[in-house]
């Protein structure tokens, strides 16, 4: 009994194969390259073109009252902010005697904190000597206003416990007063309440002092800021080196350009889908995979190579042993490798010569072989509009084209059996797919594939072990088969074909 049974291609379909895309972006290792060489070149030329303005820097010690050890910096920060206000700007404008906006001149500076008391101020100019001056102007206004502030937050504070020192002067005044009233008085209630006064006068002497030492300390606290607020680092200018500069730049440039070029490639295969392992392609066209070549084995500048004479040898072999047997005439038909398809039909010519006369008839578009210059021992070669006029007695091979644009109705004159000569990565799923039903609705049977530039690290198998129709192993079974010399075999169909079983098959 014969059974048939439909692939089914979406089973165990993953969303994204990670596999495919690797492969995809290591074959587009152009765009990434130029992209990653375009960065190089950018940020070496933004070096060049671009330098930066002068510039000096000086360092600035602050000193702060609020100083703690375990500080995480928020004086600092609040010292670097308050040095891009329009006041402290405004200053260092007046002391240079320039009429320029403060807001403008904000902008070419900037200050940053390196501990919790050191501030680093960067300024640029015009020239090394203006910016040195602006560094200094800008320091200064920031030393004095630091010190100001300081002032006058400690002689607020100062102020504030001295008027708290007068009023409890001031009540204490009133106790003394309150126990002199009380002095003559005798009794246990007079007593009681002298007592309570004393107490009340000695508890505001305490505090009287204790203010006077506050506001002292408040007082006392200022010089420390003041000394302890100078510019450590007088202002220099910074020295900008060319090589240096080019050589980050480049850096920069070359990593920002290869990850725009892997993500360029990445994106791009994804969107593009073009199938670039064994599997993929021989899976969308429904025929195994039965040879493949390497784009540096067709190079006819390089024939004296050893290991390209072999494979082209090899692959020629294989073919003339696929297509020795046949008595309907074969092609080739290339997708995206006209001249590597060119290439092989002559050394499939050649090795097929010494079996009889091969005529190889030229259906690629351009006349790629018909135009050709013959060289000596060549098979001949002949126009695909006079195809026709090949004599039976010799063997034709034709050479055809399933680009886009191809008349499919003409590829039957071509061959009525044929390999496909598919480039890796060339054609998308989509026109895999149409490549395949325009054959079968034209009768044309598939061979097997001839992968042109494969992946090197490609260990996928080529194979289709569901469509026998179609491998080569699969032709002495039906040749037996149709002579009966065999038993039925169970076969299916390749995953762009959908098969119906017929009438005769559901009443066995």
């Amino acid at each position: 009994m014969t059974t048939s049974t439909t692939a089914d291609s979406s089973a165990a379909a993953p969303l994204l194969d990670l596999q495919a895309l690797v492969v995809a972006v290591r074959r587009r290792r152009r765009l990434w390259c130029a992209m990653a060489l375009l960065g190089l070149l950018a940020g070496a030329a933004s070096a060049v073109l671009m330098p930066p303005a002068p510039s000096a820097v000086t360092k600035v010690l602050v000193a702060h009252e609020e100083d703690q050890p375990n500080d995480t910096g928020t004086l600092i920060r609040t010292d670097v902010e308050l040095l891009r206000t329009t006041r402290i700007a405004d200053k260092a404008l007046r002391s240079l005697n320039s009429t320029e906006d403060p807001e403008d001149f904000m902008r070419d500076y900037r200050g940053t904190g390196l501990t919790n008391n050191l501030l680093q101020i960067e300024v640029s100019g015009d020239s090394d000597a203006e910016a040195v001056a602006r560094a200094e102007a800008l320091a200064d206004a920031f030393v004095a206003d630091h010190v100001k502030r300081m002032g006058d937050a400690a002689k607020a504070e100062a102020k504030a416990l001295l008027d708290q020192r007068d009023r409890m002067r001031d009540e204490l005044a009133r106790v003394n007063k309150a126990i002199g009233e009380q002095a003559p008085e005798s009794g246990p209630e007079a007593s009681a309440t002298i007592e309570s006064l004393f107490a009340r006068r000695a508890e505001l002497d305490s505090r009287i002092a204790d203010f006077d030492q506050r506001a002292a300390e408040a007082q006392t606290g200022t010089p420390k800021v003041v000394a302890g607020t100078q510019i450590v680092d007088a202002p220099r200018a910074v020295r900008h080196s060319l090589p240096k500069a080019a050589a980050t730049n480049s850096a920069i440039g070359l990593v920002l350009g290869l990850v725009l070029g892997l993500a360029l490639a990445a994106v791009g295969a994804v969107v593009a889908d073009r199938p670039v392992l064994r599997r993929d392609i021989a899976a969308n066209l429904g025929a195994s995979v039965i040879a493949e070549l390497r784009r540096a084995s067709l190079r006819s500048g390089r024939p004296w190579r050893r290991r390209t004479r072999a494979a082209r040898a090899r692959l020629a072999g294989t073919l003339a042993r696929a297509v020795r047997g046949s008595a309907e005439p074969v092609s080739l038909l290339e997708l995206g490798c006209a001249r590597s398809t060119s290439v092989i039909a002559m050394d499939l010519a050649a090795a097929l010569a010494p079996e009889g006369p091969v005529v190889v008839v030229d259906g690629l578009p351009g006349r790629r072989l018909a135009g050709r210059r013959p060289k000596p021992g060549d098979p001949a070669v002949v126009g695909g509009e006079r195809a026709a006029a090949v004599s039976h007695e010799e063997r034709r091979l034709g050479v055809g084209s399933v680009a886009p644009g191809t008349a499919w109705t003409d590829l039957q004159y071509l061959g009525t059996r044929t390999v496909l000569v598919v480039r890796a990565g060339h054609g998308s799923a989509a026109w895999l797919h149409t490549v395949a039903r325009q054959l079968a609705d034209q009768r044309i049977a598939v061979i097997g594939v001839v992968l042109v530039d494969p992946d090197p690290r490609d260990r996928t198998d080529g194979t289709l072990w569901d469509g026998r129709h179609t491998a080569l192993r699969g032709l002495r079974e039906r040749t037996a088969g149709q002579n009966g010399t065999a038993r039925p075999r169970t076969e299916r169909l390749p995953m762009w074909a959908a098969r119906v079983p017929d009438n005769d098959q559901e009443a066995r």
